[in-house]
């Protein structure tokens, strides 16, 4: 289940507000500029299917996005836990980061910790699938796939290079829980 979880960036045990409830995640993510919304497939989405049959199944939800913010590219990128490089992959992501482009991720299926890093609070957004996150150009943030990754997501880019990440160099994201897909609380 998705799932928002905030913290004082002091305090990595001790969550100051949490919610399942997708409204309410919204909300609390909206009042730092973080889209987030749920998308339903307009038609079924078979298990490893192929790029285009994905992006198909959502077009509706894509081109209105496309429409919003001008990306002008797309792409499917499918994970699954006995990937090769899935710790190399895993680790890329790990560390406190930041983007001159917003970062727009719908999980298709699966799922992972998106985690933001804005003024003094750490925002920690589990996604699961038929989650959209949408987070503005500039904000601190990690992800983490988990030990196990498994998910596909539809990625959205306004800049060519695609997925371009700046470091802060800062040990924030290391203080913080990470992903073990199916943990309580």
């Amino acid at each position: 289940m998705s799932r928002l979880r905030i913290f004082n960036e002091s305090d990595p045990n001790q969550p100051i507000f949490i919610s399942e409830d997708h409204g309410a995640m919204a909300e609390k993510l909206g009042e730092i500029a973080v889209r987030f919304e749920q998308w339903e497939a307009a038609q079924p989405v078979a298990p490893g299917a192929a790029p285009e049959a994905v992006m198909a199944a959502y077009r509706e939800h894509i081109d209105r996005l496309v429409a919003e913010h001008g990306f002008k590219t797309i792409d499917v990128i499918s994970i699954a836990p006995d990937h090769p490089q899935r710790e190399d992959m895993r680790k890329k992501f790990l560390n406190e980061h930041f983007h001159k482009e917003g970062e727009v991720r719908f999980f298709v299926a699966g799922s992972g910790l998106f985690t933001l890093h804005v003024e003094d609070k750490v925002y920690e957004v589990r996604c699961e699938q038929g989650d959209l996150i949408a987070v503005p150009d500039s904000t601190r943030h990690w992800f983490d796939m988990g030990p196990e990754p498994s998910f596909v997501a539809i990625r959205f880019f306004t800049e060519p290079d695609g997925w371009v990440g700046h470091f802060t160099g800062t040990d924030i994201a290391e203080r913080f829980p990470r992903y073990e897909p199916g943990q309580a609380g």
